[in-house]
């Protein structure tokens, strides 16, 4: 990683670029994203842009562009392929029931969990797909694809351009956040299965004894 990080930071402005954006986009259509997340590209982008690379606006927009394109890929892949392909995913790489949270999130909270999902490494890599197994509209998950892609791009190239050399500090809390996040969204959806399955009962009048 640490390799990959060096290499990035010195390779040609194009090149940069291209990165910029190929990573994003691969993290969801072919699974990259397990290994190497896409906004470490998006950070380092921001880096580039403050030591005056690119403009930081073109970093954002190649960024959400990779973002919003390679998810759409992901969720082509996963309503023609998915189940199939998941099985061929090595499992230390892939736990089923990670993929079963993601399809749990998207049919309860549809595509509110498209957007959230962004903003989590594990999620962000299998909501896409889910999204395509589940069979949800692709105009909707297009929309909030679309509106959590600008925002986290937006996002993780602000902190890059604001970081500058610090980015090595951007890049931890970054993989702490998505780590909150993740943790913020099991503990929602437990709470309100929780709340669904316990709340009507308690909620229910009690019947007044006869006599």
């Amino acid at each position: 990683m640490n390799f990959l990080v060096s290499r990035l930071l010195s390779v040609p402005s194009l090149l940069a670029l291209v990165l910029v954006f190929g990573f994003p986009a691969l993290e969801a259509s072919i699974f990259l994203g397990f290994i190497f997340p896409g906004e470490t590209a998006v950070v380092l982008g921001g880096v580039l842009a403050a030591e005056g690379r690119f403009p930081v606006w073109l970093v954002g927009a190649v960024a959400a562009s990779g973002a919003i394109i390679g998810d759409s890929v992901g969720y082509w892949v996963g309503a023609r392929y998915g189940p199939r392909l998941i099985k061929r995913i090595p499992r230390r790489l892939l736990k089923p029931e990670s993929l079963d949270k993601a399809i749990d999130l998207l049919r309860r909270r549809g595509g509110l969990g498209v957007f959230v999902g962004r903003f989590t490494t594990v999620l962000r890599v299998l909501i896409p797909g889910a999204a395509g197994i589940a069979e949800m509209r692709y105009r909707r998950f297009l929309f909030f694809n679309a509106l959590g892609g600008i925002c986290w791009a937006g996002l993780y190239t602000a902190l890059g351009y604001v970081a500058g050399a610090n980015y090595a500090s951007v890049l931890k809390d970054a993989s702490t956040s998505s780590e909150i996040v993740l943790a913020v969204v099991v503990v929602l959806f437990f709470g309100v299965g929780m709340y669904r399955h316990f709340g009507p009962p308690l909620r229910r009048p009690k019947s007044s004894p006869e006599g």
